[in-house]
């Protein structure tokens, strides 16, 4: 028997006694096999980039796999997926914009510790990757090339100065000049949209809807999710909450899916910074209910929010009356490609806020989210992205 095969054995029989067996007698006895074979290392690691392929083609994309293995394991797993995504993606020519994003973002150093400890950590992180399922998939796999390339015409920049505006919104401690920002903000997305939307129009582009996915994180998954579906509803795109993985898939036109990740992301962070400093108020009060208190505010704030930005999208919608045939044909585009990815999705019930101040606290949030400054001002101005 050759040193290659000798090595491919020994992770054949540490696979077959642990990969596939739920208890930690068999995970021990797999670990064993690998670390007396230090050999298998090369073998090990190949294997993994396989796991890893084989999630792409099953519809999974980086920031996927990762958050996964975040939830489900330890921060040892996550350098781990992260070192093999990194090693797997060098073998492509190209990548998609998003997969290079996702993919910039790891740490490809890995973890190492004692050859038992180590062979352990490897065969917990491949039973994980081995068993997830297909999902719907949401763009190109690497490697392949797109049959349509969105045009970007100056998006690097208008995105930029979007970007901009909302982090001094985030890191600002007065409440006034985030709301001045973020509506900024919401100027340059509104007319960034409208003007992608007429610019398709004009040049009769063969662009389709395209799909994202945004992490959706515990605690308070159920609120994060509505407040997301929230903001893609008023930016023309469909959200599907995937509550069992951590995401949801948003379907809409690509300068659409760019709006609804910034802004989704930036009121998260206002509304969470906005929770802590209700809360704190309510500590000097002495209440202690702080998980009721922050799933009611959440909440409050999701709903308020959802309901301002619909009003909001309806009201600019009407100011642009000769773009409405074009905006009514991308949304039936929109609802018939969600329809297509998400055949059998259903709509649930979900839990209810219990906690009066929260919610009282989480809707004054919503308010100070300010979504306009009024009527009278210049086009856009203090709307919201479509």
């Amino acid at each position: 028997m050759s040193a290659g095969q000798s090595e491919a054995g020994a992770v054949e029989r540490a696979f077959a006694a642990a990969l596939y067996a739920e208890d930690d007698a068999a995970l021990d006895t797999g670990a064993s096999l690998l670390a007396a074979e230090p050999a298998a290392d090369a073998e090990l690691a190949r294997r993994g980039e396989e796991f890893v392929r084989r999630a792409w083609q099953r519809g999974w994309q980086p920031a996927d796999v990762v958050r996964l293995v975040r939830r489900d394991l330890d921060d040892h797993h996550v350098r781990l997926v992260a070192a093999l995504i990194v090693a797997e993606v060098r073998a492509y020519e190209r990548l998609p914009a998003r997969w290079a994003a996702q993919v910039a973002e790891l740490d490809g150093t890995g973890w190492r510790a004692d050859r038992f400890s180590y062979a352990t950590a490897v065969l917990e992180l491949y039973r994980l990757l081995a068993r997830l399922p297909a999902i719907e998939p949401v763009g190109p796999v690497p490697g392949a090339s797109p049959l349509h390339t969105p045009p970007v015409h100056g998006e690097p920049r208008m995105l930029g100065r979007i970007r901009a505006l909302l982090a001094k919104a985030e890191a600002t401690g007065y409440p006034e000049e985030a709301e001045a920002l973020t509506a900024k903000a919401q100027e340059l997305m509104a007319r960034y949209s409208l003007d992608e939307a007429a610019l398709a129009s004009r040049t009769h582009s063969p662009e389709e809807p395209g799909a994202l996915r945004i992490g959706v994180d515990a605690p308070y998954e159920t609120a994060k999710a509505i407040l997301l579906d929230a903001v893609a509803s008023a930016n023309r795109c469909r959200a599907v909450w995937n509550e069992a993985f951590g995401f949801s898939t948003v379907v809409g036109f690509e300068p659409d899916l760019e709006v609804v990740e910034l802004l989704y992301t930036s009121l998260l962070v206002q509304g969470t910074g906005a929770m802590t400093r209700a809360e704190a108020e309510q500590r000097k009060g002495g209440r202690r209910r702080t998980k009721t208190f922050r799933q009611s505010f959440l909440l409050a704030y999701a709903h308020r929010l959802g309901d301002r930005l619909a009003s909001t999208s309806e009201r600019v919608t009407a100011e642009e009356p000769s773009l409405l045939p074009v905006l009514a044909a991308r949304d039936v585009a929109v609802t018939a490609r969600a329809d297509r990815m998400f055949p059998e999705t259903t709509t649930t019930r979900v839990r209810g806020a219990t906690d009066e101040a929260g919610w009282h606290h989480g809707t004054a949030a919503a308010d100070r989210a300010r979504t306009d400054h009024g009527r009278g001002h210049d086009r856009g101005r203090g709307t919201l992205p479509r």
